[in-house]
This record gives structure tokens, C-alpha cells and sequence, in this order.
């Protein structure tokens, strides 16, 4: 998974990286799931969570995509509006998490 400010249309990340710098009023990225294989699935989800200095995670929001069966990377552009570490899961239509990743926003 890789956290990005584009994407090329053959799927390859435009600087890539794990730390993000946003307005106060928010700011948007990109999320590019790449997989060695067909996804096979018609949907799948992100869940997105906030870690704490403990490490400990909580629920900040999820949402879903719609995706073709044969794809084997897709992105999504996704906007935070606060700072702090996250940590982002993806789940396929099987409920299996595929892919995971963590950044950091700041202002």
C-alpha cells in the first residue's frame, strides 16, 4: 500500500510517502493498493483508525470502494482533516485484510 500525491495511469505512485502536511482545513492524498494477484472482488473496504502515543488504535472511519474482479491495483483519494498518526486496513468482499499501512498527517 502506498500513500501518495498521485498516481500515474499504470498504476505507479507520484511521491510517495508516510508523512503528509495538510491545511487546517484539510487536505487529500492518495491511497494505491497494489497486489500480486486479481483482486476478485466487486468491493472492497478501508478502515481507517487513529494511533495513539500508546500504539493503541481506534475506530476514526471506513468507507468502501467498488472495484472490477481482475484489477490488481486501485486507488482511492481520501481527505484528513486532523493530525496524527493512522493506520489504514483493507479488506476484501471475503473479509480478508489484504493490505495495511501507516502515515502520519501534520499541519
Amino acid at each position: 500500500m502506498y500513500f501518495c500525491e498521485g498516481v500515474t495511469s499504470d498504476g505507479y505512485p507520484r511521491n510517495s510517502s508516510d508523512v503528509f502536511t495538510i491545511p487546517r482545513d484539510g487536505g487529500y492524498l492518495y491511497m494505491l493498493v497494489k497486489l500480486r494477484y486479481e483482486i476478485e472482488c466487486d468491493e472492497v473496504t478501508y478502515f481507517i483508525y487513529k494511533v495513539d502515543s500508546y500504539g493503541n488504535k481506534s475506530y476514526d472511519n471506513s468507507f468502501y470502494q467498488d472495484v472490477n474482479g481482475n484489477w490488481n491495483w486501485f486507488w482511492k483519494e481520501v481527505t484528513f482533516y486532523n493530525p496524527g498518526l493512522y493506520e489504514v486496513e483493507v479488506y476484501d468482499c471475503y473479509d480478508y485484510k489484504f493490505a495495511s499501512g501507516r502515515l502520519r498527517i501534520e499541519y
